[in-house]
């Protein structure tokens, strides 16, 4: 089923906007989360990747989206899965811990409205701290440096443009990352000044101060050309519960 814009609303967005949510496990978060969502982008058609949830995340999805597709484990491949689901003409790949902006529909239409631009994203914001200033700042800023993103942003693109640069890879760790710069190979990527709230639950868990060193850490040795396979261990090692 693909919702079909109609009304004020189509005038404003003009394009079909599929947005691809990957999940698994997330049976608190996903109702709560579907239902912000469909009211931030009722015109959206909502795709759920479940990679094999355990915990009826896929049963609780039911009903609050358009589609609701399986998947192998792995973010990358899930988001595969849902994209070659996708009718839009627009592909939107969001978290499901992430707040969106209002109006977010009508900015990614703003963004896409140019010819040269084949994707974009968000900046990300996370709750009042001062370690969290200098982590979303540190991920703007050196994200522009280093030409990397990560998919807290939302990064959104041309579905022709996905299949031209072939999705996302099926890696151990950064496929988002690897999305992104073969997405600006292709053409201009437009970052949007609205923001992404991101969940700092991740954060709260490890620890602030360590887990935005070892994203800093990562981010470094992987601009150095670290294998991802020795990243994917570090990461492991760093950013994961024991």
């Amino acid at each position: 089923m693909v919702t079909t814009l109609s009304g004020d609303s189509a005038k404003s967005v003009g394009v079909q906007i599929s947005i691809i949510v990957p999940v698994f496990n997330e049976a608190p978060l996903i109702q709560p989360f579907l239902q912000r969502l469909r009211e931030r982008a009722p015109e959206a058609e909502i795709i759920v990747a479940d990679g094999g949830s355990s915990d009826g995340t896929d049963r609780l999805a039911a009903g609050f989206c358009e589609q609701l597709v399986e998947s192998e484990l792995g973010r990358g491949r899930q988001m595969n899965t849902g994209a070659r689901a996708a009718r839009g003409e627009i592909l939107w790949f969001v978290h499901v811990d992430a707040k969106l902006p209002l109006q977010c529909l009508d900015e990614i239409a703003r963004i896409m409205d140019d010819p040269n631009v084949v994707g974009g994203y968000f900046r990300i914001r996370l709750p009042r701290s001062l370690v969290y200033r200098l982590t979303d700042s540190f991920a703007h800023y050196a994200g522009i440096l280093l030409r990397m993103r990560c998919g807290d942003h939302g990064i959104f693109c041309r579905r022709t443009t996905f299949l031209d640069i072939g999705g996302f890879p099926d890696v151990p760790l950064m496929e988002d990352v690897e999305f992104f710069r073969r997405l600006r190979r292709c053409g201009r990527v437009q970052y949007s000044e609205r923001r992404i709230i991101v969940s700092p639950r991740r954060y709260e868990a490890l620890g602030r101060t360590r887990l935005t060193l070892a994203y800093g850490l990562l981010a470094t040795l992987y601009v150095f050309g670290v294998p991802l396979p020795t990243l994917a261990r570090i990461y492991k090692r760093t950013c994961c519960d024991a």
